[in-house]
């Protein structure tokens, strides 16, 4: 059994915000060995002619508070400030496999890499190389392979300009083998909404938080993984909006609020309570619980009707704008209570009480995370979220709608400009006319097919535009065991990580600029663009020094690569683009126009522009023209039975960690420091196991493919945490999750209800 990291874990009172944020900021700035430059930065993030934070999607409103960051951004722009730096020199020091030894909070803790590296086979270790010498080579070994047996990875962090040009690479070279970000999350947003309401992304905004009436979360950790968002849900509950939340867990940030920036409630200590209700349903329990409160608004609907008093579905709004009604009546009166209470694990009061509220709400908007996607049934999550919204019309009306709350900050964005593997979410023809080639028409790989084709040998080749995709995928150990068999693997990033440790047959690490630094190139300093979760597009401009005068920026990188890659082409100039971002913005325009007119004009608004959403305006792009309510063939999202002895585990984002880049040690709303080495555990069902607090056990995978899965070293921790599910930290539990554990239709890892049994010795 493995040792596990020495901590604690000691209940924490306190609420989201409040004097933590400040101590957590006042911890990490000298830990980065940062000074007054760095509070300069912060004054400048999500600010106009400022730059967008570097961690999640959240909007940056027009009228920003003074300190428009959070806790989590605050530490993402540390840690890209960092003064500590990873040279050629450490490498001289370190094998590749002894620092396989080390954790990802110390890999990353070391510094910003400061020179192009290659991997030298023979000495297990990276040494220094010319930018010219890294392209020349990396073109060399990917020119003889077969485009399809190359993937093209980006992190949901590259800008707008970056990520359209690596689109565009890709494709000329001739393969749609793009795996993203959104591949691992929100991918089943992607697939379910675009079904249902003909759009991919969320209908919301903003200002839609000033007219709803009541607001619905399900599956988000907002306090940790998107907490500006309490400033918007402060000012709803200080005007009586009520918040019901569907979650597992009780995050804090869901239930507790001391504004940082209001100086009244940080000397009074004074707190707002955000939750009016909170539901904690069973791990992949939300189609019951969204179908118990479907089946009370039927109900309710019938006896206004035969009573006739006013209706409590919004018929008009179902018979001119949706269809498949019927069919999802007929499916919720013919689903049983028993059977609602038992998926759910909520009772059928509780259920009545959600239901109440949404039934007496004019305006309600749907709040999602990854507690919704990362399931078996995620999509049909996503759908049955969307049915509800439909029975009372609240799409396409201010304050209502689905508000998918995505991570990365340019996540959603890099599907608008082409980061795909689906022929249909790209303007093909018209890219073909533009840059005059015949682009691929056949479906590329996403994540889940290029893990399988990594571990079979089919996927011959990865380049990695920033991220940590081995560190970030399921199927922890295989993939790490195959990843050696690649003929290239070339990444893209700012700090060493886990992904870099395991080289293929020619290995290159190319350190790039961050988003917060000085962009300088021929035409002058430069800018890029993010879009927000709400579909806005926002200018970002960098103005510290480069953490390296060796450094590139990612445009000038996949410039480099692509002369390298493909044959000239005289409709891309590939270093007029590097010199002037500008240029870029216009290319975008010209294949986008519905989506970027004025681009450049208009890359400094205020709040960002909203690139539309014709869902929004209740014009349905789907086949029949139509809102679609869908009818679930099962309750259980989790996509196994519950069993003797099996559980449904929660891998769970500590509030010290940004996906797969750990700050440090301390996930303070859940009270554990010192260790991410935590099985969190009902306390009935550590009495059922025979379990004592503080006991070491280990996790086995109980997917039933023959697979030997196992995470050693955990703690037994009690928590409040339903009966029959456990919560480990992410990446860590990912070595339980199969490749194949993943979304029906979307492919995104199941990483919210993995089937395990916990094992001793």
């Amino acid at each position: 059994m493995t040792a596990p990291r020495k901590g604690r874990v000691k209940p924490f009172e306190g609420p989201a915000g409040g004097w933590g944020s400040v101590r957590s900021l006042a911890d990490i700035l000298p830990r980065e060995r940062l000074g007054p430059v760095a509070l300069a930065q912060l004054a400048r993030q999500n600010k106009t002619e400022g730059f967008a934070c570097v961690s999640c999607a959240w909007p940056k409103p027009a009228d920003a508070h003074p300190a428009e960051f959070c806790e989590e951004g605050a530490k993402a722009t540390a840690w890209e400030l960092t003064t500590l730096r990873t040279t050629p020199a450490f490498f001289q020091e370190h094998t590749l496999t002894a620092l396989r030894g080390w954790s990802d909070y110390d890999l990353e803790q070391h510094g910003r890499l400061t020179h192009p590296l290659c991997y030298n086979r023979e000495t297990d270790r990276y040494e220094a190389i010319s930018w010219d010498e890294a392209f020349a080579a990396i073109g060399e070994a990917l020119r003889p392979i077969s485009p399809k047996a190359v993937a093209f990875y980006s992190s949901g962090r590259t800008s707008l300009e970056a990520s359209y040009m690596y689109g565009l690479m890709a494709r000329m070279f001739g393969n749609q083998n793009l795996p993203d970000s959104s591949n691992m999350c929100h991918e089943s947003t992607s697939v379910g909404l675009k079904a249902a309401i003909g759009v991919p992304v969320g209908t919301t905004r903003l200002e839609d938080f000033d007219h709803a009436d009541a607001l619905f979360f399900f599956g988000h950790n907002t306090g940790s993984n998107a907490p500006r968002m309490l400033h918007n849900l402060r000012s709803c509950r200080k005007r009586g909006v009520e918040i019901v939340t569907f979650n597992p867990l009780r995050e804090r940030g869901l239930e507790r609020f001391t504004d940082p920036q209001n100086p009244i409630e940080m000397t009074t200590l004074r707190e707002t309570d955000i939750s009016t209700q909170y539901h904690q349903l069973k791990a992949g329990g939300d189609i019951a619980a969204i179908m118990g409160m479907a089946k009370f608004l039927i109900e309710w609907d019938d006896a206004a009707s035969a009573a006739g008093a006013p209706p409590v579905l919004d018929h008009d709004f179902i018979d001119q704008h949706t269809k498949g009604f019927e069919d999802f009546v007929a499916l919720v009166r013919s689903t049983t209570w028993k059977t609602i209470e038992k998926e759910s694990a909520l009772s059928r009061s509780a259920i009545e009480e959600a239901a109440q509220v949404y039934a007496d709400a004019k305006a309600v908007m749907a709040i999602y995370g990854m507690g919704l996607t990362q399931h078996v049934k995620g999509v049909d999550n996503v759908r049955m979220l969307v049915n509800l919204l439909l029975l009372r019309g609240n799409i396409g009306k201010p304050g209502a709608g689905p508000m998918p709350v995505r991570g990365h900050s340019n996540v959603q964005g890099q599907r608008t400009v082409g980061i795909t593997e689906k022929t249909e979410l790209v303007p093909i023809e018209r890219l073909e006319q533009q840059y005059g080639f015949s682009a691929p028409r056949e479906k590329g790989l996403d994540t889940v097919e290029t893990c399988r084709g990594v571990i079979d040998g089919s996927v011959k080749a990865f380049v990695g535009l920033g991220g940590n995709f081995l560190r970030a995928v399921p199927e922890t150990e295989a993939m790490e065991r195959a990843w050696p068999n690649l003929e290239v693997s070339v990444q893209i990033a700012t700090k060493l990580n886990r992904n870099h440790l395991f080289p293929g047959k020619v290995t290159y690490l190319l350190p790039c600029l961050g988003r917060i630094e000085r962009d300088v190139q021929a035409s002058g300093p430069q800018a890029v663009s993010v879009e927000d979760s709400t579909s806005c597009i926002h200018g970002s401009r960098g103005k510290i020094a480069p953490a390296s005068e060796h450094l590139l920026s990612e445009p000038a990188i996949v410039a480099a690569l692509a002369k390298r890659l493909l044959p000239a082409n005289p409709k891309v100039d590939w270093d007029a683009w590097t010199a002037d971002y500008g240029l870029i913005r216009e290319a975008i325009e010209e294949t986008y126009p519905e989506i970027f007119p004025d681009y450049n004009a208009r890359l400094f608004t205020p709040g960002g522009f909203w690139k539309g959403n014709k869902a929004a305006e209740r014009i349905w792009l789907t086949e029949s023209g139509k809102a679609e309510f869908f009818t679930p063939k099962s309750l259980n999202a989790a996509g196994f039975e519950d069993a003797d002895k099996r559980f449904r585990l929660i891998t769970l984002r500590s509030n010290d960690q940004f996906n797969t880049t750990i700050y440090g040690y301390h996930d303070r709303f859940r009270g554990v420091k010192g260790t991410r080495d935590v099985l969190f555990m009902n306390v009935a069902d550590m009495l059922a196991e025979d379990l004592t607090e503080g006991e070491i056990v280990a996790l086995e995978s109980d997917a039933g493919d023959g697979v030997r899965r196992r995470r050693e070293g955990l703690i037994v921790t009690p928590y409040d945490i339903p009966r029959g599910c456990l919560g480990a930290y992410y990446p860590e539990a990912n070595v339980l999750i199969p490749i194949e554990h993943h979304a029906d239709e979307s492919h995104v890892p199941a990483g919210k209800s993995v089937p395990v049994r916990i094992a001793r010795g």
